[in-house]
């Protein structure tokens, strides 16, 4: 991974914060976001339907994303959604061309004090049609077809002419389409406003061009000799909301989860097959002394070697936790609040000014800071850079007064453990829900200061500690902890370089059945709002699970900057 990998993906998540905010003041919705490239209202993701609005955040410039941006935001403002899943066809091919024809109606309804707006839309569907040209896809009848009607419908309804070049390109296909087309394009242009008429028209044109495309599949199915058509999802690549390729192959990739039905058949209810053989320990205890020491060495070689300005970091710290606190009071003062206890020199001496007195405030914290590291198998190949990063901030955190306490989680064994062995002598009950032993481990509490810890947390160095993982227990575990400590505010940060995995679990429920408990979690400790929790991903884009999260790269060296951005992220300033 190159460092042109991390600053691509903190450039992307930068322009989904601004994107967001501005759809946010557009539509008035406050819990508008973006998770791994996607926009989600609260917990329930928006799909984005036209195929001009599909953004790739690596190519495309900001102005791009932000038409996309403005288009949903239109789509939420003017769209009726219950009517338009009423009227939506069942064919795909239909269902296509119906999305795609609502989202340009709703793009006719610009504010007419908002011409930017008009500009970026514009401007952003003609780079869709130059890149669904460029790519090939209008060298085959079908493809041709679709761009011809997205083309046409979108002149009639913007009132604009089409380029000379792209009226040459569609003259053959769109001569063919007139007499069929023209009554639906003049209703569609007529109806813009009424979204259930304009629906008419819009199924019409759909209609039309599903016969031509099923008449095209049929036809090339009886003609074994000829070549055969492309296929229709190369065809449509580039008009499809495609769920899968989130992520950069050379760059920072977002964490991949999906629905599971084993959790929504039990009405969202997490199961646990077994507590018995679960245990919190003191991470300490679970390594020798003699290794103990062994690894506080390396840790501590390894820490001198990046030099890193704590003191610079403990002030970064404390620009967006400190809070001013009364600090006693200021006597004998010439102004403020006026002190009873000196009224008796007014009458004594009239000239007397001081008699006031003035609280005295100063800058504290009044915050705890949970870090969670997540201990699965694959963290032991960062857990160096992870270890000095999490100890880094531990001691800036005490510099600033701020209580900090260090977590992890993993299993006590791999594939099930004593918790499967005792479901399979049970006969194998389905749907047994978590089936391993959940092991949580403490390497520094709250109340002990990092001098006293730090040989306990030299055992995230020890390879052993690191299966499998379970996230979302980890997480309750975590926030219940900081439940119990008496400061106001409490942030609760989560380092993990991928989704929760236990093979067990996983094979006896189905493979997102811990990814939904985890976002589950997360978004009723959100609701609450009790606990911050925030994501900090190892070499993976965490925003499919926490609202609030940072992609970074370990492989580079842990140097200002990324000290910097994780200050940001406490502050919150990424992915609200």
């Amino acid at each position: 991974m190159t460092q042109s990998a991390q600053q691509q993906a903190r450039r992307q998540q930068r322009i989904e914060e601004l994107c967001a905010a501005s759809l946010r003041a557009l539509t008035g919705r406050a819990d508008l976001h973006y998770r791994g490239r996607r926009l989600y209202q609260g917990e329930s993701r928006l799909p984005t339907h036209a195929p001009h609005l599909r953004i790739d955040p690596e190519q495309d410039d900001f102005a791009d994303c932000r038409a996309a941006a403005d288009g949903m935001a239109l789509r939420l403002i003017h769209s009726d959604p219950a009517l338009h899943r009423a009227r939506c066809p069942a064919d795909p091919v239909e269902r296509l061309v119906f999305e795609l024809l609502e989202q340009l109606r709703v793009e006719t309804r610009v504010p007419a004090d908002m011409p930017g707006m008009a500009v970026n839309l514009n401007r952003r569907f003609r780079h869709w049609s130059r890149d669904f040209v460029d790519s090939g896809l209008t060298e085959g009848s079908l493809g041709m077809l679709l761009y011809t009607v997205a083309e046409i419908c979108w002149s009639r309804l913007m009132s604009r002419q089409l380029p000379e070049e792209i009226e040459d390109h569609i003259e053959i296909m769109r001569g063919s389409l007139v007499a069929e087309l023209g009554a639906s394009l003049r209703g569609i242009r007529q109806h813009s406003q009424d979204q259930r008429r304009y629906a008419d028209h819009a199924l019409e044109v759909a209609r039309i061009v599903g016969e031509r495309v099923r008449a095209a599949r049929e036809q090339a199915e009886g003609d074994e000799d000829e070549a055969p058509e492309e296929a229709p999802s190369d065809a449509f690549a580039l008009l499809l909301d495609l769920e899968d390729g989130e992520g950069n192959e050379d760059g920072i990739s977002a964490a991949t989860t999906g629905h599971s039905k084993t959790f929504e058949d039990a009405a969202l209810a997490y199961r646990v097959f077994t507590t018995r053989f679960d245990r919190e320990v003191a991470a300490g205890s679970l390594v020798r002394r003699a290794l103990l020491r062994e690894n506080r060495e390396k840790l501590d070689q390894a820490t001198a070697e990046q030099a890193i300005n704590l003191p610079r970091l403990a002030r970064r710290l404390g620009s967006v936790l400190w809070e001013p606190r009364v600090d006693g009071r200021a006597f004998g003062e010439e102004e403020g609040r006026i002190d009873g206890r000196r009224l008796a020199q007014l009458v004594s001496s009239p000239t007397e000014r001081r008699l006031f007195y003035r609280d005295q405030v100063k800058l504290g914290t009044d915050c705890a800071v949970s870090l969670l590291i997540d201990c699965s198998g694959s963290m032991k190949h960062h857990i160096m850079p992870v270890a000095m990063m999490a100890e880094s901030l531990i001691r800036a955190l005490e510099m600033i007064g701020a209580s900090a306490e260090l977590l992890g989680f993993t299993t006590g064994a791999w594939n099930g453990g004593r918790a499967y062995k005792a479901w399979m002598s049970g006969g194998r009950p389905r749907g047994p829900g978590r089936l391993n032993e959940v092991c949580h481990m403490v390497f520094k509490d709250a109340e002990r200061s990092w001098r006293r810890a730090r040989t306990d947390i030299a055992a995230l160095l020890k390879p052993d500690l690191f299966r499998e993982g379970i996230d979302g227990e980890a997480v309750d575990w975590a926030c219940e902890r900081l439940l119990a400590r008496p400061e106001n505010r409490r942030i609760l940060i989560v380092i993990s370089d991928g989704c929760p995995a236990d093979s067990a679990t996983n094979l006896a429920n189905d493979p997102y059945y811990l990814d939904n408990h985890l976002k589950e979690v997360v978004a009723r400790r959100s609701r609450e709002g009790q606990v911050e929790v925030l994501g900090l991903g190892v070499g993976l884009d965490l925003s499919p699970f926490y609202r609030r999260c940072l992609a970074t790269d370990m492989a580079q060296a842990l140097d200002t900057h990324l000290f910097d951005e994780i200050v940001e992220l406490i502050g919150g300033r990424h992915r609200r």
